[in-house]
Formats: C-alpha cells, structure tokens, sequence
C-alpha cells in the first residue's frame, strides 16, 4: 500500500510539471507554482495540452533536484539545488539563460510583470530579468531562504530566516518585517490584503499586508511547512 502511494505522488508530481507547461503554451499565465503570483491556487481553464497522452515532451538535465517551476509566456523558470536558476523554452526544453545563486535553491519562482522573484539557501531574495536572466536586486533575509515568494500589489512576500519579509517588488526596499519564534520556510499566500503563513514555531499567522501587523495566529501541532490555502473566508 506504501509503495502505491509512492508511486501515485510521483505521478501527481510529473503531471503537475507537465500542467505548467501547458498552461504556458495555450497562452494562459502561470507565474508560479500555485498558478498565480497570490498562490492561491486558482487555475484558468485549459483548452490544449500534453497532459492527455502521458508522452514525454522533452527534459532538461540540471546538476540538482529542481523546484517546482513557473511557465510564463512559452518560458519554464526553475531553481535546482545545483545553486543556479534556469530559463527553459518550453517547446523544446533548450537553455535560455541561467543565473547562478550562492547556494543551492529550493525556493519556487514566481514571476510578474518581466521579473522572476526566487529565494536561495545563500540567504538571498533575487529579482531576476526574465528574458536576460540580469539581476535587478537582492535582498539579504538571513541564514536562508526556502520560502517560495508571493506578489501582490507591488509587493513581495517571502520568509527568510525567522521572519516574513515584505519588500518592493521594484527595488527590494525593505517595507516590513515580521519575527515569529522558529524558521519560516512556508510559503505565503496572500488574499485580499492579509498573508497568511505558516513557521517551524507551530503556528500559521495571518499579517496585514501592508503594515505586516497580526491579525490572528492559530497553534498547530507540529511545525507548518505548507502553504495555506483560502477558500470561501475559510483557512
């Protein structure tokens, strides 16, 4: 029984890549791996796609484990534990660019109006161009970053050592910052101005976005790795 279940994430892994990629080519925006840059998750109908025939399209070899990736405009975005991010056409699965990190990156890239928001395991936020692979900024938030960004109104939410960050998405200016007791590596999800997030202290908080004040914090049983999802006012 273990090992059909097993075998079912695995396959639930390779079709959710695979859906990226084909949400990439019909034309529908996918700037992250929740779909949308507010990870919530919500996806837009497909009309056309490789996930019907299980044939595999094409693969890229990294030197790491990759992340799960996003897939704007005919382009993958993906970090590997290799310390570099990648830009791969999403026909052919070819090199556009890649940026190399200080570390390796588990973080999810999320990408918004030409800029790919990613974290590494070197301690860095990284704003990266979208079609040169440039950096535009970085922004130090400690010891590492295994949190995946969100983006809402010009805004970047991501945790980074025992804090959420909330930085400008055009320069990486600091706007504020929220200490919890224990490493944020959880990914935010952001919805109607509140970021709700999980922290290896036990508990999820949910933050004003725009003054990163607590609104509410609820204690968990165990450290919170998850990204919360947001459905009908429910948490």
């Amino acid at each position: 029984m273990k090992k059909g279940l097993i075998c079912l994430s695995i396959v639930a892994i390779i079709l959710f890549c695979t859906l990226n990629v084909a949400v990439a080519s019909t034309g529908k925006y996918s700037p992250t791996f929740h779909n949308n840059s507010r990870h919530t998750s919500v996806y837009m109908p497909m009309t056309r796609g490789s996930t019907s025939n299980g044939i595999l399209n094409w693969n890229s070899v990294t030197n790491g484990i990759v992340t799960p990736s996003a897939a704007p405009n005919s382009v993958v975005y993906v970090g590997s534990n290799d310390g570099d991010v990648y830009a791969l056409d999403a026909n052919t699965g070819a090199k556009v660019w890649s940026y190399t990190t200080g570390s390796p990156v588990f973080s999810s890239p999320t990408v918004v109006n030409g800029i790919v928001y990613i974290g590494s395991l070197d301690g860095n936020v990284y704003a990266l161009d979208a079609n040169t692979g440039a950096k535009v900024w970085s922004y130090t938030a400690g010891i590492s970053v295994w949190s995946s960004p969100a983006v809402a109104n010009g805004i970047v939410y991501v945790g980074g050592n025992i804090n959420v960050n909330a930085l400008s998405a055009t320069n990486g200016t600091k706007m504020w910052k929220y200490k919890t007791g224990n490493l944020v590596n959880a990914p935010p999800t952001v919805v109607n101005g509140i970021v709700y997030i999980g922290s290896n202290d036990d508990n999820v908080y949910a933050l004003d976005a725009n003054t990163g004040a607590k609104v509410w914090s609820y204690t968990t049983g165990d450290m919170v790795y998850s990204t919360p999802a947001v459905t009908y006012g429910i948490r």
